[in-house]
């Protein structure tokens, strides 16, 4: 018994010995990483994360509100959202036809002569806001301009494709109407149920409704959910829906173009461009605007006059109106330029001092819209419109911008642009007012018809000699080409700036009496002439960069 006991004690004694021994579990990967719940800095970072129809659809229509209440009030979220549009739309995008001749067994001159005739028909539509818009308001620039801003603050835009009847002032029946992303919803028997409160629904051909996207089984679109009415609108009739298929049965075009980035496979709605920054842009409207309350403040001088006599019975005390803004209440005084108070017995009025504006007030505006403007692809100079960098820092900031204002620019030419022409071209070829044999035959050739490039605002220069020189070099050892360096320096067309040249200076021959083949013809300068600015140019580059490295 006794050394049954000793044995039970020594055993009750190691247990929690051999217990203390064993190995314990170790994370591997990602689990000692950012999927870790033993460390104290991610225990409590608990993200959930659903389907793009959870964390997307469920939260746009708060999204879409938010972010236009900031667009209207925010200036930093206004000069997001209009730098984007300057800059990726600018003017408008201008069509140039570049059809494939070769495909097409056209010479070059018929080439040029037919893609010379498609952009003057186009202009004849594009450039009358009564041909092209349905409401009438816009032409296609201006058109473009407003799409690619409803784009960025609600998340997505929507053109329905309609048709008139042609008229002799407008030969085309194709008109588009723009509708906003509040009026694409999954339809409701109310009307007045909130997206954000209803998003998916079932169609009554069993398909599935994303927030006024149908999809069928497969994850295809086919078709587009509008109601007549915007949700809340004050005053408005009773809400209607019309489903508008999203490709013809017949023709296979668009019925309705979407305009959107997608950030999620499976996704059919769009996200605000602003909606990562809402948070900060809101905090630093509010900061910005305590800032400038208690400057202004700061900048009254007020008055405030103590007596035995009641307030009441000093004349100080009338402002000489009785608007209704002005207040009457005794235990309540104003603050103004030159504005005097009488105070009853025994009052007294101390005041903080809190030296206004504050010292650090544009450190900090700064470092928050650096923030901003790296979510946002938009530097702080140019988000500010604050160029006080070296040139080389301020043109690496626009280098960099300018390769998010070209992705976001290609975005919205294939959503919008490209399917616009190809329906425009459609209709100009079967009304015969284009040639275009084997159009509707043979896709190949089809496709050889809709080539085309659209020109948009161009990058700018900080110092037309250096970038001037740049591109020279450029051409020079064929890295480039003419034709892109015009477009890249002015957005301009080299070879319609040749053509230009050409009359020049054969007006400028006539007018001189004299032919200088070597300058005139071509309308360039020298070799010697042009090896001399770029060495001048190259020199003045290299004492700047010393300069800005000192």
């Amino acid at each position: 018994m006794k050394e049954v006991s000793t044995i039970s004690k020594r055993k009750s004694r190691s247990r929690p010995q051999n217990r203390r021994q064993q190995p314990r579990p170790v994370n591997k990967g990602y689990g000692d990483a950012g999927a870790s719940w033993h460390k104290k800095a991610t225990k409590g970072f608990r993200a959930m994360s659903g389907s793009p129809k959870e964390d997307i659809d469920a939260n746009n229509y708060t999204l879409r509100q938010r972010a236009r209440m900031l667009y209207m009030a925010a200036p930093i979220a206004t000069s997001a959202i209009r730098t984007n549009r300057t800059n990726v739309v600018g003017i408008g995008l201008q069509l140039k036809s570049r059809i494939d001749r070769e495909a097409l067994g056209m010479t070059q001159e018929a080439a040029d002569a037919w893609q010379a005739q498609a952009e003057r028909e186009f202009a004849l539509w594009s450039e009358n806001k009564r041909a092209c818009d349905a409401t009438g308001v816009n032409n296609f620039a201006a058109m473009q301009q407003l799409a690619l801003s409803s784009w960025l603050v609600s998340g997505d835009v929507f053109a329905v494709v309609k048709q008139y009847e042609p008229t002799q002032l407008t030969p085309y029946s194709l008109r588009l109407h723009l509708i906003e992303a509040d009026r694409v919803a999954t339809p409701t028997t109310s009307g007045i149920i909130t997206p954000m409160l209803l998003t998916t629904g079932k169609a009554a051909n069993g398909n599935t409704i994303y927030d006024g996207v149908e999809v069928n089984d497969d994850g295809q679109i086919e078709a587009y959910h509008i109601r007549s009415t915007y949700p809340f609108e004050l005053g408005s009739t009773t809400t209607t829906w019309a489903r508008v298929q999203a490709y013809g049965e017949r023709t296979g075009l668009p019925n309705i173009l979407h305009v959107m980035e997608s950030e999620r496979p499976d996704q059919y709605r769009g996200v605000s461009y602003l909606a990562q920054v809402i948070e900060p842009l809101l905090q630093l409207r509010r900061y910005t605007e305590s800032e400038l309350t208690a400057a202004v403040v700061e900048s009254f001088f007020t008055a405030f006059i103590k007596t035995e006599a009641g307030a009441g019975d000093n004349p100080f005390n009338e402002v000489g109106s009785s608007l209704p803004e002005v207040s009457r209440d005794p235990n309540e005084y104003e603050m103004g330029p030159g504005q005097i108070n009488i105070m009853e017995p025994g009052e007294d009025v101390t005041f903080a001092d809190p030296k206004r504006p504050a010292s650090g007030f544009n450190t900090f505006l700064r470092a928050i819209c650096e923030q901003v403007g790296a979510a946002l692809e938009i530097p702080a100079d140019l988000l500010l419109k604050s160029f006080n960098s070296s040139y080389s820092a301020s043109r690496a900031a626009l280098m960099e911008a300018w390769k998010a204002f070209r992705m976001r620019r290609k975005w919205f030419v294939d959503d919008f642009c490209t399917p616009v022409y190809e329906i425009w071209l459609s209709e100009a070829v079967a009304r015969g007012r284009i040639s275009a044999p084997g159009f509707f035959v043979d896709p190949a050739i089809r496709a050889a018809y809709l080539g085309a490039e659209w020109i948009g605002p161009s990058q700018g220069q900080l110092d037309p000699t250096k970038e001037i020189t740049a591109e020279i070099l450029a051409i020079g050892e064929g890295i480039t080409t003419r034709e892109q360096a015009t477009i890249r320096l002015n957005g301009g067309q080299w070879d319609a700036n040749v053509d230009q040249l050409t009359r020049e200076n054969e007006k400028l021959r006539a007018a001189q009496g004299q032919v200088d083949q070597s300058t005139a013809a071509s309308g360039t300068i020298s070799a010697a002439l042009r090896e001399a600015i770029v060495a001048e140019a190259i020199k003045s580059i290299k004492e700047g960069d010393k300069h800005e490295n000192a």
